[in-house]
């Protein structure tokens, strides 16, 4: 075997080189569609809990790696975790999902110093260490964080769901909403500096939210801070490919992939594949896109969709994952037969 075919696969992919089969990861692999996953989550109090514990952490990583033939491992975590390391209380409300104390409805906003954040989150980056040394050396690790904007969507209105709140205060607050992703560029450029020093390969940056943001909204929240959150990585020595995955982006996908510096681009389930290439500059690496329902329904139908994204990404470097997370009502049958079929198996 060659020095180079001891490289991950993936890592191979993110440096250019198309791979057939394309090795395959799944957005949330590590979940709740897992029963020994559902076990495990009883162990803690709360899902930032959870989150904390580097052993528990380890485990759920662990998990599909044991069930499925995957190509990548990526860090147990949650992007919320960089509010909470500034200070902002996080809490998870079950069955509904993540909340905050609102920014919006507050006169002042106020931050702790990146520096203590980055101590708030030690027990992540002793999971990447373990994780780094629990997997076998031909997969790769990712790390990650959630993108500058959809973090601070969360931030400023308290919780997901409709996004009004968020794009109406950069209309409104113009000047705090700047200086609140300045201060998120940095915390998570440091927060990914750390994750690729215990051990991560590449890093994903899960910009979740670029759905319905005027072209004026989307350079302002989205393109300008990634392209200073990618700068910063490299002005802090990080080296490692970065994929950028800007869900719902939509017309702006080109602009995305040129102008932010990210080394590949996700590519959600709403894009078709022509399309993606078309945007993205030449040669770029493009990761996705099965419609995560598919997964769910199973059998024939999940084949030919897997079959059929495998095709339209035929002529590219190809990383083979969903357009958006694995669903909770998704079984672990259906994911084998996935990987199965993206394998060449049937």
């Amino acid at each position: 075997m060659s020095d180079r075919e001891r490289v991950p696969g993936l890592l191979r992919v993110l440096s250019g080189e198309r791979i057939d089969p394309p090795p395959v990861w799944i957005m949330r692999q590590a979940g709740r569609y897992l029963p020994e996953y559902r076990e495990l989550r009883t162990r803690s109090k709360s899902f930032l809990d959870f989150c904390y514990s580097p052993a528990l952490a380890t485990e759920a990583v662990m998990q599909p790696l044991r069930r499925f033939p995957l190509d990548a491992a990526i860090l147990f975590s949650d992007i919320l975790v960089v509010p909470d390391a500034l200070g902002r209380k996080v809490w998870f409300v079950e069955g509904e999902g993540p909340r905050l104390n609102p920014l919006i409805e507050e006169e002042t906003w106020r931050f702790d110093d990146v520096q203590r954040g980055l101590q708030r989150l030690a027990p992540v980056y002793e999971a990447v260490e373990r994780i780094k040394s629990a997997i076998p050396n031909d997969i790769a690790l990712i790390g990650f964080c959630g993108g500058p904007w959809t973090v601070a969507t969360y931030m400023l209105q308290g919780q997901g769901g409709e996004k009004e709140r968020a794009r109406r205060a950069v209309y409104e607050r113009p000047a705090d909403v700047d200086a609140l992703l300045e201060t998120l560029v940095e915390m998570s450029a440091q927060h990914l500096a750390a994750q690729v020093k215990a051990g991560a390969d590449c890093l994903q940056i899960f910009e979740s939210w670029s759905e319905g943001l005027s072209p004026a909204q989307f350079q302002r929240v989205i393109i300008g801070p990634t392209k200073k959150l990618v700068k910063r990585l490299r002005e802090l020595g990080v080296t490692v490919p970065i994929i950028g995955f800007p869900r719902g982006s939509g017309a702006q996908l080109g602009a995305y992939a040129h102008e932010t510096g990210v080394t590949a681009l996700g590519i959600d389930t709403q894009t078709p594949a022509a399309a993606a290439i078309a945007a993205a500059p030449k040669g770029m690496p493009l990761q996705g896109n099965l419609d995560p329902l598919a997964l769910v329904v199973g059998g024939e139908a999940l084949e030919r969709a897997a079959r059929d994204v495998i095709e339209a990404f035929k002529d590219v470097p190809h990383i083979f994952n969903l357009g958006h997370g694995i669903t909770p009502d998704a079984t672990p049958e259906n994911m084998a037969r996935l990987i199965q079929v993206v394998k060449g198996g049937v």
